[in-house]
Formats: structure tokens, sequence, C-alpha cells
């Protein structure tokens, strides 16, 4: 048995029939409104996630053969490592074939990865009659990598690193992100070892961004949620430069845009805009025409709202 589980070896029901299939779906998030180090911590890496309507799904078919057990494709080694790490905490062998299908562009930074594992791990809980509730899902995913918090629902603040929940935030009004992509890929491990030059005075602004972002959230402030995602885009120019980043504001400002949002550790960044307000689809339309023009790209995504998790407004707001 292996460290995963923390409650030791897994309690199913009984040895799963060969071909009982479980499947399960993740979404992604286009890079991070916020990422940072908190002051004070050992762990003060944190992000805050920008869930998108682009997903991963996983498929597990379970099989009586405990010595097969492969992935499609084949280059998807993290999910076949989890994979791996919960058959070997249950009480009787079991192999099986994983089967992921995702819409998430690799190594861009829009949580492809995580949204693999945690499918992945949802998928053979759901064949295998295990339960796999968040604390479960990010003891496994501790072991393997630095994590996106796309495993709850709404937006979070989490903490990347030791992959924990910091708070649950709420939900957010759809949005539009026009996107663009600087090129190339990263790799999310070799980022995080990165270290980060950030001062005291540095931990305490992305206190305050933190605190500004969970108001703004609760209160469906979305011209503040972009004034965040932009300081913080801003802050990160010294660990991963985007040479789009000024150019995009420039965009933001002239399509009157909520403010620029980027992959703290991927290569894309994106312009918001807000569905709702007046001349959208006149305002989009420039953003894209711009943005093309600019790395002669662009993909438009749409933001997902959870409003059952909204919190209620901060006090006096």
């Amino acid at each position: 048995m292996t460290a995963g589980a923390e409650h030791g070896v897994l309690d199913a029901p009984r040895s799963p029939r060969a071909g009982a299939v479980g499947v399960s779906g993740t979404y992604g998030t286009f890079g991070e409104l916020l990422q940072g180090v908190l002051p004070g911590r050992a762990d003060g890496d944190f992000l805050v996630t920008l869930p998108i309507a682009r997903w991963t799904t996983a498929t597990f078919r379970a099989s009586d053969e405990a010595a097969v057990l492969e992935v499609v494709p084949r280059h998807k080694k993290k999910a076949l490592r989890l994979t791996s790490m919960i058959l070997d905490d249950l009480p009787w062998p079991v192999g099986g074939r994983l089967t992921i299908d995702s819409t998430l562009p690799e190594g861009k930074g829009l949580a492809s990865s995580s949204a693999d594992l945690v499918a992945t791990a949802r998928a053979v809980g759901n064949a295998l009659g295990v339960a796999m509730p968040p604390r479960r899902i990010e003891g496994y995913l501790a072991r393997i990598e630095p994590t996106d918090g796309v495993l709850y629902p709404g937006i979070v603040a989490f903490r990347h690193r030791s992959v924990r929940l910091l708070a649950r935030l709420g939900s957010l009004p759809p949005m539009a992100v026009v996107g663009v992509d600087e090129g190339g890929a990263v790799d999310t491990v070799d980022f995080n070892r990165i270290p980060k030059p950030f001062t005291a005075a540095h931990k305490r602004e992305y206190a305050d961004l933190l605190e500004r972002l969970s108001g703004a959230v609760a209160r469906h402030d979305l011209a503040a949620v972009g004034a965040v995602a932009t300081r913080s885009a801003q802050l990160n120019q010294v660990l991963r430069h985007k040479w789009t980043l000024e150019p995009l504001l420039d965009v933001c400002r002239e399509v009157g845009g909520l403010g620029v949002v980027t992959s703290h550790s991927g290569t894309t960044l994106g312009v918001l805009l807000d569905p709702a307000g007046p001349g959208y689809a006149h305002r989009l339309a420039a953003a894209a025409q711009a943005c093309e023009e600019l790395t002669g790209d662009v993909t438009v995504y749409r933001t997902l709202s959870f409003p059952e998790t909204d919190a209620p407004p901060p006090r006096g707001a």
C-alpha cells in the first residue's frame, strides 16, 4: 500500500466487475486572476482561479487484469501515475484503461494538467465505487505536481504548491476573455522552481490584492476584478515576462475592457470583457481584431458561473 490515502487502504465495497466504467469532467481556468506570495507563511504561494468553458473528460474502464494499466493518449503519464497510486491503495488488485479527452491546450497555463488529474481521480473513483472528496484528491496530487484549484466549483484561492484550499471566493457573472498566445509551452513544475524575488512590500501588496479581489467577487464588481487581475499580471513580469502585456493593456483601454488577465506560469494573456455591458459586440470585435494583428492568433473564451457558490457580500458593501 502507498501513502496516498489519508486513512490507509481505500474503503471500496467490493472488487469491481471487469468492464465497470467511470466518467468525469473537469473545467480549465484561464490563467489566474491573481497569483503571488502572502506574508507571514512558510507556504505563502497562492493563486486565484478563473474557470472557463473548456473541459477535460476522463473515462476509466476497469479490468480484472491487475498487471495491465494503460492511458490514451500515451503521453498522459501524470494521469497514469495518479491512477496507479489510487489502485495501489485498493484492498484488491485491479487494472484498467484510462482515456483522456481534452479541449484544453497543454503548456499554455490553462490548467490542462490539473484538469486531467482531477477528472482522472473522479473517473477512477466512479468506476470502482470509491469516494473521491477534494481532500483525498489533494493528497494524491500533492505527490505529483503543483496544482490549480479546479477540483472546487467557483472562484477559489488555492495554495497550488502544497495543494490545499485557501478560501472559496464565490462566483462571477459570465465574462469573455479575448486571448492571445505568445507561443511555446511552459512546464508547471519547472516554473515553480524559479526563486521568487518578492520583497516584504510585494507580499503585503499581494495580501491587499487578495482582500480586494475577495470583496470584488462577493459584490460581483467586474471592474474591480479586472483591476486586480491587471496588477497581478504586471507584478508577474519579473518571473515570466510577457511581451504582449503592454500592447494588450493599450487594447483593453481602447475597447473599454475590464482588465488584462494572464497565465502566470503559461504563455497566454487575455482582455476581459463584460458581455452585459453596452456595445459588447462592437468591443468584442475590436478587441479580437487588435489581438489578431498583435500575434496573428486569437481565441475567445467564456468564463463559467456557479451561482450556488456565491458568498454573501461583505457587510456594508
